[in-house]
């Protein structure tokens, strides 16, 4: 189906045509008609399946056909768990909508506080937002959401996984009710959390199933080795020398100290990488993904819960170097290439720790990962060893531990009573009584 089928209006179908799309995706073919008819949508829709599009393309017509004018209190509000997300959603929003007159602000923690409450201020059309900053500037009045016509949860299971579910169920309750507007729900699956969710604050939402064949996207040739844990990295800086177009690679594992290990190894052997944890400030993050973006950067190690929100084209590959412990993880990491039609690579390793978790992501996949034993060729064990800086502990105060008085234990003895240090208790003499 071609997006020129839709009913949509002429400003949406320029900015759609300018983007480059032409045919729709399963998900969008499925939930775009159900958009535009104004029914609640409650999709599972994985990362690169045109999702953002979906509810932007549908979203965008509904508050051009609604005619009412911008004000400092937002007509409709975008949700999404990261920042990286945020940014991203923004991005895909500047592009479509570049000939609505639309405007979209992204609020989210990290950023120019200030900055952001003034955009509020001087008038808005569609909020993207994180919950916590939202939250913040509502209860302080600077905006009312009295006027949402038309709510988005994107990846709403990592609402769930990253405990911002509270916070969501506050900004459902004081958004006007759900007969009064638009819900659109997109989530990586449609777990029971995720649907009590759609149950209680949706209209009777239509339901968007991809079938588990479709749960990867079509491009990505998948690849397995069986290896053991000491030699992961040989065979790592073996395969990235034996691979050809190599444009980007998105590396994961499944610990911050992993992720800094596996990035100073690879620093150290001449592959330039950043690593992305928890702990980077906002800014260092953006600085990092913006030249991963342009292609300063082409290999970046990630943790999952680091990696929400990251959306590149062109990675070429994405190397699971410990396999994820969540099997819907999985889908989410390769989902990183073979973006909008593209081919990609999904590398996988499997040691004898984590190969346990194995069975589960094929039977979520519905697919066996073709597997293969590494051959002497594929492996790079001449390679240099790195070491980790660690942040040194807190300096001691001068003294030291070794000049601690010891735990006192039971009473003291051998005070001479009234000499240096001592001090009469009530009652030992009689001038104390």
């Amino acid at each position: 189906m071609k997006f020129t089928e839709l009913d949509l209006s002429p400003e949406v179908l320029l900015g759609v045509k300018e983007t480059g799309f032409t045919e729709l995706t399963p998900v969008q073919q499925e939930s775009i008609p159900l958009a535009l008819q104004g029914k609640d949508v409650a999709a599972q829709a994985q990362t690169g399946t045109g999702k953002t599009a979906a509810f932007l393309i549908s979203l965008f017509s509904k508050l051009l056909g609604s005619g009412r004018e911008t004000s400092h209190n937002p007509r409709a509000l975008v949700m999404a768990p990261t920042r990286e997300l945020v940014v991203q959603i923004c991005n895909d929003a500047e592009q479509l909508g570049r000939h609505t007159g639309l405007r979209v602000q992204p609020i989210f923690g990290g950023m120019d506080y200030d900055k952001q409450r003034q955009a509020l201020r001087d008038g808005v059309d569609v909020i993207v937002a994180t919950p916590g900053r939202l939250i913040d500037y509502y209860k302080q009045r600077v905006f009312s959401m009295h006027r949402v016509e038309s709510l988005v949860i994107d990846e709403a299971d990592r609402m769930f996984d990253m405990g911002f579910i509270k916070d969501l169920r506050y900004i459902l309750r004081n958004l006007p009710p759900f007969e009064k507007r638009q819900t659109m729900l997109f989530s990586a699956t449609l777990s029971p959390q995720v649907m009590e969710l759609a149950y209680e604050f949706m209209d009777l939402a239509e339901k968007v199933q991809i079938e588990p064949e479709q749960v990867t996207a079509e491009g990505i040739e998948q690849v397995l080795y069986h290896v053991s844990r000491r030699e992961k990295f040989a065979l790592l800086l073996g395969l990235l020398k034996l691979e050809s177009k190599i444009e980007r690679v998105l590396l994961f594992v499944n610990t911050k100290a992993e992720a800094e290990r596996l990035d100073a190894l690879l620093n150290a052997n001449d592959v330039p990488s950043a690593v992305l944890s928890g702990d980077i400030p906002q800014k260092k993050r953006m600085r990092i993904l913006e030249r991963f973006k342009e292609g300063t950067l082409t290999h970046l190690v990630a943790t999952d819960v680091a990696s929400r929100g990251i959306h590149v084209d062109n990675v070429s590959h994405v190397v699971n170097y410990d396999l994820p412990q969540d099997r819907e993880d999985y889908v989410h990491r390769i989902g990183r290439t073979a973006r909008a039609g593209a081919k990609g690579k999904a590398i996988s390793f499997a040691d004898e720790e984590m190969v346990y978790q194995l069975e589960e992501i094929e039977s979520y996949l519905g697919m066996k990962i073709p597997s293969m034993m590494p051959i002497d060729e594929e492996f790079c064990f001449n390679y240099k060893r790195a070491h980790v800086k660690r942040k040194k502990p807190p300096a001691e105060k001068p003294g030291g531990a070794s000049r601690r008085r010891p735990p006192r234990r039971g009473p003291r003895t051998g005070r001479k009573p009234g000499g240096s240090g001592s001090r009469p208790r009530p009652g030992s003499d009689g001038s104390a009584k």
